[in-house]
């Protein structure tokens, strides 16, 4: 990730903007003393594992993401509730809810408390699978990178098999907490809509009453689903992320040069000079990258997300439940349109929350940059 500003001493000139459009060119002699690589945008260097300060990026994490996670947790039960929902009784020619209407009659009928029905399990789950997860993704990305570069791989394609690489280990490690913190909170989240799905009391009601009916495996039901689903959707992710900055830097690299918009001109010593993104112009780029990352994700990830829900949150009757049953009952409700339930929900999160973690996520790793005394550059 292009995401954090390198420890220079930035000097600005009139605020974050440089307005070169109505400025004296200088002399053709004093443009030639200036090294030839200056006159191109130079992008912040990336924080690697080994320059955060551990406890502060875990600690500071946990916070961050979990306000995060708080704002967007109703677009999650939105989703899951459309992934679940069973077909009315007129036949094949019933259409499952539009995502507004079940909004509406969840809102309606249960009012706004229901789109928060299992946070509180979510929420006891993000401290240690975030931890596991950015521990991950970070260690993963620092050492796969530097391998890809010294193989001969070009700067883009090992950005994007590091990202890769890094998504899928974080996503694997995460999925030791976050498929049982799952298992339960989907289950709490469905409490109300007519589906096959036992009552329960709270998190800790249906902790014992899923131990006690099908022992502690009944907490990684679908674990094997969850790691089909969330390791691609974190490989796509991260490799579109990087991707898709490279391409925008690319794009309007340039342009941010010739008119000085969104840089600073950066002091590199012996009267030499370059420019760099602002901080604004960094969060923007990466917001965009973001977006364009979580659609992907969700759009390519979509059909295993609803098998693996449906796996975690529904019924057998009394027969296994296996992905080979819960594919044939999903396309027997509704064919293979189905399986993109609640894709509207899923990637209006997906995007959403990619936009805002991956700018709370960078900045959360400029806090931890030991090479920061204050944190903020």
């Amino acid at each position: 990730m292009q995401g954090s500003r390198a420890a220079l001493s930035p000097r600005r000139h009139g605020g974050e903007a440089i307005d070169r459009r109505d400025s004296t060119p200088p002399p053709p002699d004093a443009a030639a003393e200036k090294d030839e690589g200056s006159q191109g945008l130079q992008l912040p260097e990336d924080i690697h594992w080994e320059r955060l300060d551990k406890a502060r990026f875990f600690v500071l994490g946990a916070g961050l993401f979990s306000a995060v996670s708080a704002a967007l947790y109703p677009a999650v039960v939105l989703k899951t509730r459309l992934q679940v929902a069973p077909v009315a009784a007129t036949g094949a020619a019933a259409l499952p809810p539009s995502a507004f209407a079940a909004a509406s009659s969840i809102l309606r009928r249960e009012g706004p408390l229901a789109f928060y029905r299992g946070f509180a399990t979510s929420l006891a789950g993000t401290v240690p699978a975030r931890a596991l997860y950015m521990g991950a993704l970070e260690a993963t990305r620092s050492a796969v990178g530097p391998i890809a570069l010294s193989l001969g791989a070009p700067e883009p394609a090992a950005s994007a098999a590091a990202g890769a690489a890094a998504g899928l280990a974080a996503a694997v490690a995460a999925q030791i907490v976050w498929t049982p913190v799952d298992v339960i909170s989907q289950r709490l989240m469905v409490q109300g809509n007519p589906c096959p799905a036992s009552r329960y009391r709270g998190g800790v009601d249906a902790f014992r009453k899923i131990v006690a009916s099908d022992g502690l495996s009944g907490l990684y039901r679908g674990f094997g689903m969850s790691i089909l689903t969330y390791a691609p959707s974190n490989a796509i992710w991260w490799a579109t992320y990087s991707l898709s900055q490279k391409i925008i830097w690319s794009g309007i690299g340039c342009y941010l040069c010739e008119y000085g918009v969104g840089v600073q001109e950066i002091d590199l010593g012996n009267g030499d000079s370059s420019l760099q993104p602002g901080c604004k112009t960094v969060m923007v780029v990466q917001g965009v990258s973001a977006a364009m990352a979580g659609g992907a994700s969700a759009l390519v990830t979509m059909p295993l997300d609803t098998i693996k829900t449906r796996m975690q949150v529904m019924d057998g009757d009394g027969e296994p439940i296996t992905v080979g049953r819960t594919v044939r009952r999903l396309i027997k409700e509704g064919g293979w349109a189905a399986c993109y339930r609640g894709l509207g929900p899923r990637w209006a999160s997906m995007s959403l929350s990619a936009t805002t973690m991956i700018t709370t996520y960078e900045f959360l790793k400029r806090l931890s940059d030991k090479g920061q005394e204050s944190g903020l550059a």
